[in-house]
Parts: structure tokens; C-alpha cells; sequence
């Protein structure tokens, strides 16, 4: 690709420390089309320095954004985003690979009308029943192993944005890349639309003992204190009420990837009862958000999980052994 084209995707990812996103930058400088990839990482100023310029060398381009500080994380992803200048935008996490084909396949899907594109997520730990019950827990509704087709939501992250969509949130967008179901429902009141894109296959790590009652607690937590922000005291009680229903509601979601994973035997023994488990601890923690929201120690404690998950597992799977 010539260089007065610019790049065709732009990576957004925050961080940190560079040390903490150098084997995410590394599986994309081995991307078929680096040329076409702008990297658009985010830091805090003192960690900026020690930024590794040979690792871009590759790429169509890079931006280092220095911050005085990346937490709350969700305003320093909407500071990447209008500092990328790529059409399209991939929002990537410290935690989550890009496999061989991933870059090449989400631009081309972006040749189409969709305004996101959620790429096929596999597990890059899967070695044991609550990590698989992580996975599925939260990105089973997108696993690589289903078909392609429009789906009616993606991930707030780890999927990829014509840009002038996010862009054209406004002020809206340093709190739509937060976690919750802020920004999906902002999208879906524009009518944007998502596709679900199983050629663009990443990896995504996923708690597996340290920390993992805890982040499912937290993960609900944030749902529901997000949406107590949005909605009446009314409508949080109706919800509060009906919390016993959403374990079935979570599970039946994931259920077309249960049966595919079941049939080739991939699960390890355990994994649905820690789907159960993770599922009811998941919806205690969304009732209790509905009720009295999110304290500054429960978001630090998901930001913690959220940039050093890496070092809560035993071993992560290398882009090459995942293909």
C-alpha cells in the first residue's frame, strides 16, 4: 500500500506500561497487511518514554498519545479513537490477539455497509472449566467457531468501528467506551449495525482462578450501575426483581456455542457447572449495581483485571498455536 493512501485500520490500544502491550503490537506487526495498520497507543506520560520505536517499523504508522493518567480507561480509549485517522478503528486490550488474517479480514468487511464488525474470539488459555465459563460468559455470543451472519450487538471492545460512527457520538463517546451497555445502546438508537465476521479470529484471555468469583461479580456490577445511571428508580427495581431470570437468559445466549464446542469435545469436565456458577455470581453483582451503583474501589478493582490479566493465568497460547 503506498503511504499517501494512509492507513485503512487503525489499532486503538490503552495501556499502562508499553511492556503490557508489546506482544499484542508484536501479533499485529505479523499481519499480512501491516502496511494498511496505524497503531494508536495510549499511555501515561511517564511510561510513554519507554516506548519501543523498533517494534512500529512495519506498520503504516504510529501514535503515541501521552495522558497524565489512562483510569478510568474508557476516556483514554475515546482519546485514541479521534487521534486515529484510519476509517476504520479496532479497539484491542492488553489480553486479547489477533491471529494470521484478522487485519486483512476486518477491512475487507468494512467494504460493506456494516458500521461494526465483531471479529470470531477464541480462548487463549483453554485449559480448565472457569476459564472456558469466563469465555463464554462474555464472549461465547461471538465465538470463531460459528458462522457468519448479523447479530444484534457486539463487545464494547475487541470489535472494530467505522470511525465517523464513534466519532459522531460526540461527548457521548468517553463514556459509551466504558464497560456496560452504554455504547451498544447508543449505536442501536442510531441504527447502526453489526456484523459478525468469523474469518477476522483473535484470541482473548480470560480468568481462570485468581480473581475469577470476583470479576464475575464485578462484571455484572458494572452492567447494572451503568444502567442505574440511564434509568428511573422504578424501572431498577423491576430489574432488581426479575434478576433470577438472567442466568437462563446468559446461558441460553451462549447456547449455539456450547453445542459446537460439546461436539468436538473441547470443554474440559466442569465447565457447565462453573457457567452456572459464574452466571449466578455475574447477576448477584448486576442487582446489587442497580441498586447502589459503582464505588471507585469496585472500578479499580475491574480496571486492575482489565490491563494485567495476563498475570492472573497459568499460560497464554501463542497467536501461531492458536491457528
Amino acid at each position: 500500500m503506498s503511504e499517501s493512501r494512509g492507513p485503512e485500520l487503525s489499532v486503538i490500544l490503552v495501556a499502562d506500561s508499553f511492556e503490557k502491550i508489546a506482544p499484542v503490537i508484536a501479533a499485529f506487526a505479523a499481519q499480512s497487511v501491516v502496511e494498511s495498520i496505524e497503531m494508536v497507543i495510549v499511555l501515561p506520560t511517564d511510561a510513554a518514554e519507554n516506548t519501543d520505536a523498533t517494534r512500529f517499523a512495519k506498520f503504516s504508522s504510529v501514535k503515541v498519545v501521552k495522558l497524565d493518567h489512562v483510569l478510568p480507561m474508557g476516556p483514554s480509549r475515546a482519546v485514541g479513537i479521534r487521534a486515529a485517522t484510519a476509517p476504520v478503528v479496532f479497539i484491542g486490550e492488553t489480553h486479547s490477539f489477533p491471529l494470521a488474517g484478522f487485519a486483512e479480514a476486518i477491512i475487507e468487511a468494512h467494504k460493506d455497509p456494516w458500521e461494526v464488525i465483531v471479529p470470531g474470539i477464541g480462548n487463549a488459555n483453554p485449559s480448565g472449566a472457569r476459564s472456558w465459563s469466563s469465555f463464554l460468559l462474555d464472549y461465547g455470543y461471538w465465538f470463531s467457531g460459528l458462522s457468519a451472519a448479523q447479530v444484534p450487538s457486539g463487545p464494547t471492545w475487541n470489535a472494530s468501528y467505522k470511525r465517523e460512527v464513534l466519532i459522531g457520538l460526540g461527548p457521548l463517546l468517553d463514556g459509551a467506551m466504558s464497560s456496560g451497555d452504554a455504547l451498544p445502546m447508543a449505536l442501536k438508537a442510531r441504527n447502526s449495525r453489526y456484523y459478525f465476521e468469523p474469518r477476522a479470529r483473535m484470541i482473548h484471555v480470560n480468568l481462570e482462578r485468581r480473581g475469577w468469583a470476583d470479576e464475575r461479580y464485578l462484571s455484572g456490577l458494572v452492567v447494572g450501575a451503568n444502567r442505574g445511571k440511564r434509568w428511573s428508580l422504578s424501572r431498577r427495581l423491576v430489574y432488581f426483581a426479575a434478576s433470577p431470570l438472567v442466568p437462563f437468559v446468559l446461558i441460553y445466549r451462549n447456547s449455539s456455542a456450547l453445542r459446537h464446542l460439546h461436539s468436538q469435545r473441547l470443554l474440559p469436565p466442569g465447565t457447565g457447572g462453573a457457567i452456572v456458577a459464574g452466571s449466578i455470581v455475574r447477576t448477584f453483582g448486576e442487582a446489587i449495581g442497580y441498586l447502589v451503583g459503582l464505588s471507585p474501589k469496585a472500578e479499580s478493582r475491574m480496571e486492575e483485571y482489565e490491563l494485567n490479566k495476563v498475570h492472573y493465568v497459568s499460560r497464554v497460547l501463542r497467536p501461531d498455536e492458536a491457528s
